[in-house]
C-alpha cells in the first residue's frame, strides 16, 4: 500500500524516529490500522538508512519510500546532482529505470520534462507521489516495461538515462554492461532511435576499456567517487556530437568537485618522472576515481611529480602540489623493508593506517607482520621503488 503520508502519520514518524523499530513494530501489531503503522515504520527505517545519502531529498517530511530495497539501491543526492550536470538546460529526458527517482528528480530541476519509468507498480506510484511532494511539476511517472515502451513509442528525447540492474540470479554481481538488465548493448540501436544522447550509469567494478568496447560511441566516460571510494562509472554517448577519441573524467565529489580529464592518447604519449625519495618530501595518493581510470603517466608528467616505480602508483615531490587529485602526506620516516625492520617500525610508530602499493605483502599481511594497530595519525606505506628495493614509508597528513 503506497500512499501519501497524512499529517498525523508524519507527526508519528517524527515522534518515533529514534525508536527501536523492532519494539515499535511489536507495539503496533494490535492496532486496528496496523498496516498503516507498518508502512510508517518502514519509512523510519529507510530514513535512518539513507539520512546522509539523501540529505537534501529528506528535507521533505512527505517523501515516501515504496520498498526497503528502493532505499538500499537509490542514488545519493550528491551523485544525482552531478548527473544533472551532464544534461543541458531545457532538455526532455527519459529515465528507463527510475527506481526511487533520485536521479530523475534532480534531472527535472534542469530539464524541460522528465518521463520516469519503473516496472514495479508500487515504485512507479511512489514516483508520482514524490514528484508532487518535491514540487516538481515537469515530471511523469509511468508503470511499464521501458523496453516495450520504446518499441511502441514514436517520442524522441534529448537524453535517455539508464541505470541497469547490476545483480544476477542469487545476488550474483555483474561486471559487464551486457550482463546487466536491461541489456544496454543489445538495445543500443533501439535507444538511438529515440534520443540524441545516452547516459548509462554502471557499476564501479566495470573495466573502463570494456565499457568503451561495448559502447564504442561513448564520447565521455566518468569515474565518479569520493576520497574514500569509486562509486560508479558513467558512460555518455552523444550521438549528435561524436568524438574520435572519448574523454575520460576522474571526478571526485568532496567539498568541491574536481575533474581530471584526459584521453587515452594523452596517457599513452605521457612519460613518468622518476627520482630519489627521502624524508621530508611530500607523498601523494591518487583519489579512487583516478585509480579507476589510471592516467598514471599523465599525472607524473602533468604535475611534475616523481613516480616511485612504473607499477607503484603513488607520487612524491619536494614542494606541495596544490591541485594534485589525491591526498597529500609528508614523509616522516623511511625504512628499508628487511626481516629485522618490524621491531624498529613498531617501536617508533605503534599505531598507523597501513597501505601497500606494488608490494610483496597485502596491507593486512604487512600490518600483522609489523604488529601495528590501526590509527589515522600516520599513514604507512609498503612500496617498491624503481630499482626494485622495497621500503616502508611513514607519513603524516598535510
Amino acid at each position: 500500500m503506497i500512499t501519501e503520508l497524512s499529517e498525523d502519520i508524519i507527526k508519528w514518524i517524527d515522534e518515533h524516529r529514534n525508536d527501536d523499530t523492532t519494539k515499535l513494530r511489536l507495539s503496533c501489531r494490535k492496532k486496528d490500522d496496523a498496516s498503516i503503522y507498518e508502512y510508517a515504520i518502514m519509512q523510519i527505517e529507510c530514513r535512518k538508512k539513507v539520512a546522509k545519502k539523501l540529505h537534501n531529498t529528506l528535507l521533505s517530511p512527505y517523501f515516501v519510500f515504496p520498498t526497503a530495497l528502493s532505499a538500499e539501491q537509490c542514488t545519493s543526492d550528491d551523485l544525482a546532482e552531478f548527473h544533472a550536470t551532464l544534461i543541458n538546460e531545457g532538455e526532455t529526458i527519459l529515465d528507463m529505470t527510475a527506481g526511487l527517482g533520485i536521479d530523475a528528480f534532480h534531472l527535472a530541476l534542469k530539464a524541460k520534462h522528465v518521463t520516469a519509468i519503473d516496472l514495479n507498480e508500487d515504485v512507479a506510484h511512489a514516483l508520482t507521489i514524490n514528484a508532487k511532494t518535491l514540487n516538481i511539476p515537469n515530471f511523469t511517472g509511468i508503470n511499464t516495461d521501458s523496453i516495450e515502451y520504446l518499441k511502441k513509442s514514436t517520442e524522441h528525447f534529448d537524453t535517455i538515462f539508464i541505470d541497469p540492474a547490476r545483480r544476477g540470479d542469487g545476488g550474483k554481481r555483474l561486471f559487464a554492461l551486457s550482463d546487466c538488465q536491461p541489456n544496454v548493448v543489445e538495445l543500443l540501436d533501439l535507444i538511438k532511435q529515440h534520443c540524441d544522447k545516452l547516459i548509462v550509469k554502471a557499476s564501479p567494478m566495470l573495466d573502463a576499456t570494456q565499457v568503451l568496447r561495448e559502447l564504442p560511441e561513448t564520447t565521455d566516460l566518468y569515474a565518479i567517487g569520493t576520497r574514500q571510494e569509486c562509486k560508479e562509472i558513467v558512460a555518455v554517448a552523444d550521438f549528435k556530437n561524436p568524438k574520435i577519441s572519448p574523454t575520460l573524467h576522474c571526478v571526485t565529489i568532496d567539498d568541491e568537485t574536481s575533474d581530471f580529464s584526459f584521453t587515452l592518447d594523452d596517457e599513452s604519449s605521457a612519460t613518468n618522472n622518476y627520482g630519489e625519495i627521502h624524508e621530508g618530501m611530500y607523498i601523494y595518493e591518487p583519489h579512487p576515481a583516478i585509480m579507476k581510470l589510471q592516467p598514471f603517466k599523465l599525472l607524473s608528467q602533468h604535475f611534475n611529480a616523481i613516480k616511485l616505480h612504473q607499477h607503484t602508483h603513488i607520487y612524491t615531490s619536494t614542494q606541495i602540489i596544490p591541485d594534485f587529485p589525491g591526498d597529500c602526506y609528508k614523509i616522516a620516516k623511511i625504512y628499508p623493508f628487511t626481516s629485522r625492520v618490524a621491531k624498529e617500525v613498531v617501536k617508533d610508530y605503534p599505531r598507523a593506517n597501513v597501505a601497500v602499493r606494488n608490494f610483496i605483502l597485502s596491507a593486512d599481511e604487512l600490518r600483522k607482520k609489523l604488529k601495528i594497530k590501526d590509527d589515522n595519525k600516520y599513514r604507512l606505506y609498503g612500496v617498491t621503488i624503481a630499482n626494485g628495493d622495497r621500503l616502508i614509508i611513514v607519513s603524516t597528513p598535510v
